[in-house]
């Protein structure tokens, strides 16, 4: 299952709009936002139909799983929408995760936890809102936003601490490029970066994640990095994709896949973005002097010209940190 689906469901009293494009979409809020109505609404739809009273209107089948019947519906179900909410405490297990992975679906996962064991984007984690409340009769109309909009970086500000996620290849360009005043460490995976966090004190730290994947994080280092204003936050989809983003590989198909990548991305073989970026970046530069491995840096991205167009696809983000002036590779 690929592309984007806007989903309408609605009876005469509520309405609620959005689109899903990824193989999850997490939508949280506390008591009264909505969330229980939602997932009410789509399962009514689904046992009774227009006789329910309830409209859901989308390309796609939606459907619920629960308790009772959420390993039946994921063995069973193709090219739907599943609905998911919290009393289903299978959501947090292993098990369920697994069995997610190797389907064709797209979820819905309504929750206030976060779900570690889940690769979801921190693009695709949503709370609910509300505009007006009227008579019973009149529609309470609700629509998704996102949890965690990027922000634009202080120009007059340079950290002196780099956390990257990972210790692949992204973690090797960083140390690379950045002066010998700028510590760079790996965090050896997303869910250490919180653990990093709580060791920098007061000094100006900048965090490197993979923002296709980092959405179990987000919630503890976001409320950290609010309440930090010394450290920042940079959450591109993957290294990956600032490469592909950076016009060293160029071509037509390159930009379109970066500008529509939901019609590009089979949720049945990648079912993180960050998987489906770095295939395509093998694949583009195999034979070529970018040869590119995720596990190893081809010194080649340090070249003075590929460096900087690396640099230039990432915007006002490089304000944050000094790198050192390299000679071409």
């Amino acid at each position: 299952m690929r592309g984007s689906y806007h989903v309408v469901v609605q009876n005469r009293r509520v309405k609620f709009e959005f689109d899903v494009r990824r193989s999850i979409t997490i939508v949280r809020g506390d008591s009264a936002t909505g969330k229980t109505t939602l997932m009410s609404l789509v399962e009514a739809h689904e046992r009774l139909g227009d006789d329910s009273g309830v409209t859901v209107s989308c390309e796609r089948r939606c459907i619920t799983a629960n308790n009772a019947n959420w390993q039946a519906v994921l063995d069973g179900v193709s090219s739907s929408i599943v609905f998911v909410d919290e009393d289903t405490k299978a959501i947090k297990t292993p098990e369920f995760a697994r069995k997610v992975q190797r389907t064709d679906n797209y979820y819905v996962i309504i929750t206030r936890e976060n779900l570690p064991n889940l690769p979801y984007s921190v693009e695709e984690v949503y709370g609910i809102h509300t505009s007006g409340r009227y008579a019973d009769l009149r529609k309470t109309y609700n629509s998704f936003y996102r949890l965690y909009e990027p922000s634009e970086p202080q120009t007059d500000v340079v950290v002196g601490k780099v956390i990257v996620e990972d210790s692949n290849s992204g973690y090797d360009f960083f140390r690379a490029i950045a002066d010998e005043d700028t510590l760079v460490v790996s965090a050896g995976g997303k869910s250490n970066v919180r653990r990093l966090l709580s060791e920098v004190g007061s000094q100006k730290t900048l965090v490197i994640a993979d923002g296709a994947a980092f959405g179990p994080e987000m919630s503890d280092v976001h409320l950290f990095a609010t309440s930090h204003p010394n450290v920042y936050v940079y959450l591109p989809e993957s290294f990956e994709w600032i490469v592909l983003s950076s016009g060293l590989i160029d071509g037509n198909r390159i930009r379109d896949v970066l500008q529509r990548t939901e019609d590009y991305v089979e949720s049945s073989e990648f079912f993180s973005w960050e998987q489906f970026f770095t295939k395509l970046l093998v694949s583009e530069t195999k034979g070529t002097y970018l040869r590119y491995s995720k596990s190893k840096l081809n010194e080649a991205y340090l070249g003075r010209r590929e460096a900087g167009a690396l640099l230039d696809a990432m915007g006002n983000v490089t304000s944050l940190f000094a790198t050192s002036d390299k000679d071409d590779a």
